[in-house]
């Protein structure tokens, strides 16, 4: 069904740098988190709005493990870090969606994922965005990324979709290219290997080594934009090389 969180195995106390605190409650409860002070662009304009913050991939247990699902794997991992407890997704019949409604310090979040394929993700976020009154500019959407060395993590506003199906729906389904990305990389395939076989396939024994710091950095720069502005979440990205 879902991704699996990732092991955290080969994940350091470097990976937690300097996004501040761990965040949040469980789906029903009460933040109990620290919050950052508010910058230009971001928390300050959030405060009482909800954010959005999406992962994406495919559904169904065949994609689990795969480099598309990485968008996945950082849901899993902002939910794992919840407090007093770790959060759990629900059904959202009404979006086509699973999400886990919470709080990262004092600011509204909505966390989720489409329950549908990659390249029809448009109309679930669009319609979440829609149902809990979320701006473009507070939804953030977490992805793989072919053009992005391994382990690295990228914040953006806007821009274009890079080839990736997920944000062309999106983009397209929103009518508007201004909302966050925060992209993981992935690296391009070795040799003559198809893009999509690539992207469908489970991470290696090499790339299993360094994806859970890549994913807790993604995770990170999900807070860091929640709570600091999203111009603090790109800072932290480009701090974490």
């Amino acid at each position: 069904m879902a991704a699996s969180r990732v092991s955290s195995g080969a994940r350091t106390s470097a990976s937690r740098g300097s996004s501040g605190a761990r965040s949040g409650s469980t789906s029903h409860g009460s933040s109990g988190a620290r919050s950052g002070p508010a910058s230009r662009g971001g928390a300050a304009d959030g405060a009482s709005t909800p954010w959005l913050v999406v992962g994406l991939g495919n559904p169904g247990d065949k994609y689990a493990a795969s480099r598309h699902n990485a968008g996945y794997l950082v849901i899993d991992e902002l939910l794992a870090d919840l407090l007093p407890a770790p959060g759990s997704l629900a059904q959202h019949r009404k979006t086509n969606s699973l999400i886990c409604q919470t709080r990262f310090g004092e600011t509204p979040v909505v966390l989720a994922r489409p329950r549908t394929y990659m390249n029809e993700s448009g109309s679930p976020v669009a319609n979440l965005a829609k149902f809990f009154k979320v701006p473009a500019h507070q939804v953030i959407v977490i992805y793989d990324e072919l053009d992005l060395d391994p382990e690295r993590v990228r914040v953006r506003m806007g821009g274009g979709d890079h080839g990736h199906n997920g944000l062309r729906s999106i983009t397209k389904a929103m009518g508007t290219k201004d909302y966050a990305r925060i992209a993981v990389g992935i690296g391009r395939p070795p040799g003559r290997m198809d893009v999509a076989s690539y992207v469908l396939k489970p991470f290696s024994k090499a790339e299993n080594a360094w994806l859970p710091i890549a994913v807790a950095d993604a995770a990170d720069a999900a807070r860091a934009c929640v709570q600091q502005g999203v111009e603090a979440g790109m800072r932290y990205a480009e701090s974490r090389g």
